[in-house]
């Protein structure tokens, strides 16, 4: 009896968190120029509208380039630094911790305004690479907070096994404490990746008219005119997520990812 309540439960919850991504999908389909659920007929021009509107095609190209990089780019620093903050005892070591944590809990809006006045300064405002810089900051401490705690001090033995056998550091990184922060690296990645792609608050400060991302393009477009489109950029988010989802849990194992976090 328990087993079945819990099994309803499970289920209700999955239906309350999937009918909305339902609505969005289906309303993308409908004929009229308004937003309506259950669609009123069914027709894919509104994803006709998208693609050969230049500056949604431009924004997508623009969303993805910058969260593949700013993902790219954060695992590259928060490695070295999951590592040196988890095996090196220095001063200041609860600082720099809590330093690059600090982007969790500080507002978006106040770091986009300082990069805004920051870039300025230096003469890259309102660039990808001021968007680069900032979302790199955003998202940085969830690939920092996935890494850090797969490095535990079992691990540190087998790394000290490694190199007592004759190996070199980047021998040891690659063939022990590599495959041992997979988890923690692919899972991490994934939420920088999405942080990025839906950042709107920090990404707002530094764009312009021809520089523009899918979130910002969508909050803009929504002041004026609210019609189908904004369902149909949302339905190929979607899709393109739980796409994502499907090829890693075929190539990797969604399973070895949460048990890698959880070691």
């Amino acid at each position: 009896m328990a087993r079945h309540l819990i099994s309803l439960v499970a289920l209700a919850a999955l239906a309350y968190l999937v009918l909305p991504l339902a609505v969005i999908i289906g309303a993308s389909l409908t004929q009229t120029s308004y937003l309506v659920f259950p669609p009123e007929g069914l027709t894919l021009k509104w994803f006709g509208v998208l693609f050969n509107d230049p500056s949604y095609v431009s924004a997508f190209v623009t969303s993805t380039l910058l969260a593949l990089a700013a993902t790219a780019v954060a695992i590259v620093l928060a490695v070295p630094a999951s590592l040196a903050l988890a095996r090196y005892a220095f001063p200041g070591r609860k600082s720099v911790s809590a330093l690059l944590a600090s982007p969790l809990v500080l507002p978006y809006v106040v770091l986009g305004a300082a990069l805004l006045q920051y870039g300025s300064a230096i003469g890259i405002a309102r660039s990808f690479e001021a968007l680069l810089v900032g979302h790199v900051i955003i998202v940085m401490p969830f690939v920092l907070r996935s890494v850090l705690p797969l490095l535990n001090p079992e691990q540190r033995t087998l790394e000290e096994a490694s190199l007592d056998l004759g190996a070199g550091p980047a021998t040891t990184f690659f063939l022990v404490v590599l495959p041992q922060i997979r988890g923690g690296i692919i899972s991490g990645g994934l939420l920088a990746f999405i942080s990025s792609w839906i950042n709107v608050e920090l990404s707002i400060f530094n764009t312009t008219a021809t520089l523009n991302t899918i979130p910002v393009k969508m909050f803009n477009y929504v002041q004026y005119t609210v019609d189908p489109t904004i369902a149909a950029v949302s339905a190929i988010t979607i899709v393109a997520a739980a796409l994502v989802i499907i090829i890693l849990d075929l190539l990797i194992g969604l399973d070895m990812l949460s048990e890698g976090r959880r070691s």
